[in-house]
This record gives C-alpha cells, structure tokens and sequence, in this order.
C-alpha cells in the first residue's frame, strides 16, 4: 500500500496521458468525510475492479478540502481522481466528468426525497403540503449551491432565489393556509447541496409564517431525528443507494413523501482535460 504521507503530496507536474495515472497521483483518490456513502461505494469500486491489487487507496478528508484539491489541480492541469456527486457546484464551476462504471458499483441514478415524521400531516398540515410538493432540478439547486460558494449566506442566496423563483414557489404554496408562528424543525447532512435545498424549502415555510429552525447533523442523527420525531422534516434522503442503511433501519418510522429532486449521481469523477481516462477500468489500466 503507498504509504499515507506519500498519498497526502501533490505533483506539480501537468496530467500526461502517455504516462500510467497511478504514478502521476500516488495511486489515490482523492475524498471527502469518511461517512459519506460516496466513500463506502468507492471502497467497493476498488475491490470490484482490482484497484487495491494496484495499490489503490481512498483518502478520506473533508467537501471543503477535495473542492480546494481539485480546484488547484484544474488551475495546473494536474490529474486527479475524486469522489463526486451530482447535484453540485464543482458540475458547474468546472469542467470535470463522471468516470463509467459498467460495473455499476455506484448504482443508477439516485433521487433526493423529503422525509418526514409520522402525524406531520395531523399536526401541521400546511407544512405538509408545502414540503410534499417541494420539487427542483439540478440546474435549480446548483444555482443556489454555486452562490454560497462564491461567498453568499445559505439564507441570503435562499431569499434570492426565492425572489427570482416566484412562479415555481407559488406551486408549492398555491392554496395553503398561513399560519402564525407555529415552530418546525428540519435538520439535514452539511452537503452544499442539502445545505441549498434546506435553506430554501425553510424559507419557503418562513414565508409561509411557520417559525422555522434548521440543525445540521451526520447521516444517521439526521434519520433518527426525524423517525423519533424529534425533529419534523428532512430533505436529505438520497435514495435508493446512499441513503439505504438508514432508511431501512428506520423503516416504519417515517413518511417518505418522494422525491425534490431526481437525476443524482454519485461516482469518481475527473477534469474532462484528462481525455483518456472515462472509466473505472481505466485507473488500473492507463
């Protein structure tokens, strides 16, 4: 196995595609919180596709940090292998792809479904309304990613895209009481991408006269507090792959209202000036 410090290092040397990939990165993938079900899916990639037998690893670090890698990586035309997923801002900001996978370790493509506590509808039926109908695209939901990462307040770049949004906030809100106050509590996984819906569906609800409050948590937190109640809603279930532990160890205890969003993806993902590489395959073999 290449040892860790070595993983850690950076060449300074532009992508070379006559040369073998593994060398040029220190045989590393480069990802985010070990958590994530991005990193457990990877860790099966490398097993299916006999990367560990090439002394492939995955190191762990953090959304902030693989975005910092891989931003510097673009800037040098250097190569680089991350754990990516779809929607997000990097799609947008950068010009990388999905690597295929016609192993099909990461699983088709995923959608992101609102999840709720039992008795929301009897408690708080405006609520319940608002959040069954929640329903956005990636371009939606990248826009308001890419806004808080150049710099904007979640809640800031949220009212602003609500302001600009009217007409798909008004199917969300069409026919639906006001209330006056009454409190909400949605928590969520500190991805961007959960970070923009959440701030945006929770300002909704606050428009709406709901006193909304928000709570980041893991994955698992995240699923208990909504199938105990202690929380009301999520819009953080990534389905039917990453999500799946949790939500079979909780099921029965929650209302899956679908999905917000369909077409997620999660796979490895490289800057699309690395024109030889386009599969999994490919790691081991070029």
């Amino acid at each position: 196995m290449v040892p860790l410090l070595a993983a850690c290092g950076s060449t300074t040397a532009p992508y070379n595609p006559k040369e073998k990939l593994g060398p040029q990165i220190n045989y590393t993938i480069t990802g985010v919180d070990a958590g994530a079900g991005v990193m457990s899916s990877t860790q099966t990639a490398l097993d299916k596709y006999g990367l560990k037998e090439k002394n492939w690893q995955l190191q762990p670090s953090s959304t902030a940090a693989m975005t910092s890698t891989l931003d510097k990586a673009i800037k040098d035309k250097r190569p680089i292998v991350i754990t990516g997923w779809q929607p997000h801002w990097m799609f947008t900001k950068y010009k990388i792809k999905f690597l295929k996978d016609p192993k099909n370790v990461f699983g088709k493509a995923e959608h992101i479904d609102t999840v709720v506590r039992k008795g929301l509808k009897k408690d708080k039926p405006e609520a319940y309304t608002i959040l069954d109908r929640f329903h956005w695209n990636r371009e939606e939901m990248s826009s308001v990613m890419l806004k808080v990462n150049n710099g904007d307040d979640p809640n800031k770049a949220a009212k602003n895209w609500i302001k600009k949004n009217p007409d798909m906030v008004k199917k969300w809100t069409k026919g639906v009481k006001k209330v006056h106050g009454e409190k909400l509590k949605m928590t969520y996984v500190a991805w961007d991408s959960e970070i923009a819906s959440t701030n945006v569906i929770a300002q909704v609800l606050r428009d709406q006269g709901y006193d909304v409050t928000i709570q980041s948590m893991e994955m698992q937190p995240v699923w208990a507090s909504v199938s105990t109640g202690a929380a009301d809603a999520m819009v953080s279930a990534w389905l039917p792959k990453t999500a799946a532990k949790f939500a079979s160890d909780y099921k029965g205890q929650y209302e899956d209202l679908g999905p917000s969003l369909e077409g997620a993806k999660v796979g490895l993902a490289v800057p699309t000036y690395m024109t030889n590489i386009n599969t999994i395959d490919d790691l081991k073999n070029k």
